[in-house]
């Protein structure tokens, strides 16, 4: 059990969130989830504005997707390790592969949750980070990860799209 004072926004304030997703729906649908326990500071579009915000909106967590524009968020998390940056670091992504969730992990990531278990995953993946504790959903398995985290794919452009 997690002592409630020990997790930032206790004593009357709400822990403080920024989104980062490049589908506006998910934004939508993240912020819903977490309206009645948390503060929703901000929601950002791509991996560029999500640095840009975190340092402006100083959040106690960020939820973040790996497959967004300009700059993924494993990369976006890394940057935002190097600043130093308290935030806690949850990713929220379509990616089951083992390797991805290792890639984020590793990139300091505390939490790691499938879109399709945001219901009943997402809540407990942020609690579990505010008290410096991990927790990825039930449908990845780390053991399948390979010791090396790849590279992770590019995104298809316009002209370079998968069939």
């Amino acid at each position: 059990m997690i002592a409630p004072s020990s997790i930032p926004g206790a004593g009357g304030s709400r822990p403080r969130v920024l989104l980062a997703d490049d589908h506006p729906a998910m934004l939508a649908l993240t912020a819903d989830a977490l309206a009645g326990e948390y503060l929703v500071v901000g929601s950002v579009g791509d991996g560029r504005e999500l640095l840009a915000e975190a340092e402006r909106l100083h959040p106690d967590v960020i939820v973040l997707d790996i497959t967004m524009p300009r700059l993924d968020g494993i990369e976006a998390a890394r940057q935002l390790r190097r600043s130093h940056r308290p935030a806690r670091l949850v990713f929220l992504t379509v990616h089951e592969d083992a390797d991805y969730a290792r890639a984020a992990l590793d990139a300091g990531g505390l939490g790691y949750v499938v879109k399709t278990r945001l219901a009943s995953d997402l809540l407990p993946a942020i609690r579990a980070a505010l008290a410096d504790q991990s927790f990825i959903s039930p449908a990845v398995r780390l053991d399948e990860a390979r010791p090396t985290s790849p590279s992770l794919p590019e995104k298809p452009t316009p002209t370079h799209r998968n069939p």
